[in-house]
């Protein structure tokens, strides 16, 4: 140590300076010298990484929000065609509803028409016998309804089994009983007890016949 440090060392009493910072003194009083100063606050400088970082984040969330935008938009055309498909969709189903019950009616009525006019020949036929008791015109009024009759099935689809003289079809005929025949007819309907119909190439009901069965 030197001589100029130890002397004003003495000077101070053999005593070392310290600045007091406390806030309160001995006596409790505030120290005014402790007064804690505010920090200013000290202004970070941001690094060009760190502006790129979020620059580019910035950049994500616009594009993110974009999207988001965009999608809703979509969802709500997506929603308009499938609401405009359905509606489309259940009108063409009441139309075609309506044009199937169009055309059943209309097939209803166009049968109904066709037998119209046998009802006139069997009233007709009625009305006859009743001034003319001859037997043979009572007949031909009935067969000519009967005929009248098949014809208007005829126009409708409908056609009558073939039965005598053909080979007999568990398809299309109801064997009721067999007759014995020559071998040649061995197998064929013989006789025709009720005719059958078929509608449209699919069978209405078999015709009830009698088989001839070969020696």
């Amino acid at each position: 140590m030197t001589q100029e440090k130890i002397e004003e060392f003495d000077e101070l009493d053999g005593k070392i300076p310290v600045m007091d910072k406390r806030r309160f003194s001995a006596d409790g009083s505030r120290n005014p010298e402790g007064e804690a100063t505010a920090a200013k606050p000290v202004e970070a400088v941001k690094s060009a990484a760190e502006a790129a970082l979020e620059a580019q984040l910035k950049a994500e969330t616009e594009r993110r929000e974009a999207a988001e935008a965009k999608l809703v938009g979509v969802q709500a055309k997506f929603e308009e065609a499938k609401a405009t498909i359905e509606k489309e969709t259940q009108e063409m189903r009441d139309r075609m509803k309506r044009s199937l019950e169009d055309r059943a009616t209309q097939a209803q009525f166009n049968f109904l028409t066709t037998l119209l006019p046998v009802l006139d020949n069997l009233n007709l036929a009625v009305q006859s016998s009743q001034t003319d008791a001859n037997f043979e015109h009572l007949r031909d009024g009935v067969i000519g309804t009967a005929r009248s009759f098949e014809h208007a099935l005829v126009s409708v689809g409908v056609e009558p089994v073939p039965t005598v003289g053909t080979a007999f079809d568990p398809e299309m005929h109801e064997a009721v009983d067999m007759v014995p025949v020559d071998a040649e007819d061995d197998g064929k309907v013989v006789t025709e007890y009720g005719r059958g119909y078929k509608f449209n190439g699919k069978l209405l009901r078999p015709a009830r016949v009698q088989v001839g069965k070969g020696a």
